[in-house]
């Protein structure tokens, strides 16, 4: 299969999964495991499993498919990824710096952006011809992510990022109902 047609499909999948993550945690009668893969609150943090879950996925499943034809493969996957996350975070942090609060349609347009984004930088990646040998850290840093996800769901910071701003609750602690 070609790479663009790869990433195209990788996009349209990635939009669809993690749409339906943004729902699974409440669905699943807030199962603490399915909360490890799910959004569990409105957090920032949360809202990154989003990207991350269904963009790791396709990683793998491209890892059975297509890794053998490109030598940059998981470089690129890791690379979009984490390009992904930051336009998230960082788009959030600064619209909502400049007006004062956050807007749903301007988070669910990041979502789609960060995608699109994130899966452009592994596309442009992936297809350099130029070598870096980098498959093996790139392994160990989505596996690293992927730990960050399961501790900090369990037992997250209590820091912003990993606020719900509706409860004030963080993680897989329940929501207040004053």
């Amino acid at each position: 299969m070609k790479l663009k047609k790869w990433q195209v499909i990788v996009i349209i999948i990635c939009l669809i999964l993690g749409t339906l993550l943004h729902f699974t945690y409440q669905l699943s009668n807030y199962n603490p495991i399915v909360g490890i893969f799910s959004a569990v609150n409105e957090s920032v943090w949360e809202h990154l499993k989003l990207l991350f879950y269904p963009m790791a996925l396709m990683a793998i499943i491209g890892g059975f498919t297509i890794n053998k034809q490109y030598k940059n493969y998981w470089l690129g996957q890791v690379a979009g990824i984490i390009t992904a996350m930051l336009f998230v975070v960082i788009f959030f942090y600064t619209y909502t710096g400049i007006i004062g609060k956050n807007i749903a349609i301007l988070d669910i347009g990041s979502f789609v952006v960060g995608i699109i984004f994130g899966e452009f930088v592994a596309y442009k990646i992936i297809q350099n011809k130029t070598e870096y040998k980098a498959e093996i850290p790139s392994i160990l840093l989505i596996i690293v992510i992927f730990l960050s996800f399961v501790i900090f769901t369990i037992y997250p910071p209590i820091i912003p990022l990993f606020e719900d701003p509706i409860y004030g609750t963080f993680g897989l602690e329940p929501k207040r109902i004053d």
